[in-house]
């Protein structure tokens, strides 16, 4: 198994590993697709006229939906002494780990998330259950990171 990464003494990142393959193999597979189904507009007469700028949208199309896919991909999660980065699907936010209350992974959830003040949470997407042991580690260390923050 391998251990989530320290870029420098005292910090520690994770990412997720099987959400990217899973999302690297639907990306090829909606190009793929929408590229077939591209070249077989115009391969007979269907009642509709199909033109060039047709097929190029359908790829246009599959292009688009694996940039989707891949956005599942972006997400990372960067801690430290000092506080906690998430980067989720959109966007990037740091946390003090003074503004956090606790790290957890509630029964059932897909993800981990930061709990905060007055009942609000962050979903922490680097962190899936899917990645069973390596998750584990990863919660076991951003814990630490809290714990000894807060000494």
């Amino acid at each position: 198994m391998t251990e989530p990464t320290s870029e420098r003494a005292g910090e520690f990142q994770f990412r997720p590993r099987k959400v990217r393959y899973v999302a690297a193999v639907i990306a090829v597979l909606f190009v793929a697709v929408f590229t077939v189904v591209a070249f077989l507009l115009r391969s007979e007469w269907t009642g509709a006229y199909f033109q060039t700028s047709d097929q190029v949208a359908m790829v246009g199309i599959g292009l688009v939906l694996a940039v989707g896919v891949l956005m599942f991909t972006r997400s990372r999660v960067r801690a430290d002494a000092a506080g906690i980065e998430v980067r989720n699907l959109l966007g990037t936010r740091r946390y003090e780990w003074k503004h956090v209350e606790h790290v957890s992974f509630p029964d059932g959830a897909s993800w981990a998330r930061l709990e905060l003040p007055d009942d609000e949470y962050v979903t922490i997407m680097a962190i899936p259950a899917i990645d069973g042991e390596r998750s584990v580690v990863a919660m076991r260390e951003l814990r630490r990171l809290k714990a000894s923050a807060e000494q």
